[in-house]
């Protein structure tokens, strides 16, 4: 397993035996840091079953670290916590594999793929895929970087113009942005899409070719639930899976901040590595690099580690369901 900090994340190796992944939910779940935590929140030990105590852990976060109620993340509540449930907090998430980012373990991969996020979030994870195409990294297929039709808020949409960035109007207008500026290019060599008028049920697909550079395309995703919520994590892992020909083997390298490395690693693993048998390898943009984006990096609180940290336990217990039903 690839250790980050104190912890393991279930094995993202390709054609990995599905007994190897469960035993790694297994010991995030049940690890000494996850248990303190817990407790500090006044939890009881959860169930020796796993499919028992990762039900119970949902419920348990649900009451105790969901602060968005159903918002986006900028939107939720900050709660305030005395100096001893803070430094748990931060201490549980470092060894949890949230805090501390890790380079990637090989030099070659077969896709290179950028999670979206918040309009700075856009900015920074492209140009971090730049820096590793710089310093070496090798991508014999694509730069896939994925999104949605999102509104960007007027707080991204301030930080952008501030930083004199034409963002757009969505997350996907932002990554396009992202992909402009940090490689250079005016104008897509190929597009397609389908617009209904619903953001939830539309989507987007447009592929630049930079000199000397594998193809960077910028997916906007529809969602599987277009009823109930725009697309997420998962949605856009599935729909590129679908356009992009994966062979079982491919290693591919998911880029995203290292507070979300445990849940979005989780969800490619159901998304991408259990269907097509590729391997899947989870990194996070290293804060401390300079010049990545003229955007600062928002303050990482108590809060958004545990609501990150609900986050994780739901895509193991989606992760779990997936390769047990297998």
């Amino acid at each position: 397993m690839r250790i980050i900090r104190d912890m393991a994340l279930p094995d993202g190796e390709a054609g990995i035996n599905p007994a190897r992944i469960v035993d790694g939910v297994r010991s995030w779940v049940t690890s000494p840091p996850l248990r303190d935590l817990v407790a500090r929140f006044g939890g009881d030990r959860p169930p020796d079953d796993l499919a028992a105590a990762l039900a119970w852990l949902d419920d348990f976060s649900a009451r105790h670290w969901d602060f968005r109620g159903g918002r986006e993340r900028p939107e939720a509540a900050e709660p305030a916590f005395d100096p001893r449930t803070a430094g748990l907090v931060l201490a549980a998430a470092s060894a949890l594999g949230l805090v501390q980012p890790v380079p990637p373990a090989r030099p070659a991969y077969a896709h290179l793929v950028v999670l979206g996020g918040l309009a700075h979030a856009c900015l920074r994870r492209v140009a971090f895929a730049a820096r590793l195409l710089d310093s070496g990294t090798t991508v014999a297929g694509e730069v896939a970087v994925l999104g949605s039709f999102r509104p960007l808020s007027g707080a991204e949409r301030r930080a952008l113009a501030d930083a004199g960035v034409a963002g757009g109007d969505t997350e996907v207008d932002a990554l396009d942005a992202a992909v402009r500026l940090t490689f250079g290019v005016a104008e897509p060599a190929e597009e397609d899409g389908v617009d209904v008028g619903d953001p939830h049920r539309s989507w987007s697909s447009r592929t630049w070719r930079p000199a000397g550079l594998p193809p960077v395309r910028v997916l906007a995703a529809p969602s599987s639930e277009p009823g109930r919520r725009r697309a997420h994590t998962a949605d856009t892992q599935r729909f590129w899976a679908e356009r992009v020909r994966l062979r079982v083997g491919d290693p591919v390298l998911m880029v995203t901040a290292p507070i979300y490395v445990p849940f979005q690693h989780c969800d490619a693993l159901r998304t991408l590595a259990v269907p097509y048998g590729c391997g899947i390898e989870t990194v996070g943009v290293d804060p401390t690099l300079p010049d990545l984006t003229r955007l600062p990096e928002p303050a990482l609180t108590p809060g958004r580690y545990l609501q990150e940290i609900r986050s994780a336990i739901r895509s193991m217990r989606a992760l779990y369901a997936a390769v047990a039903a297998g």
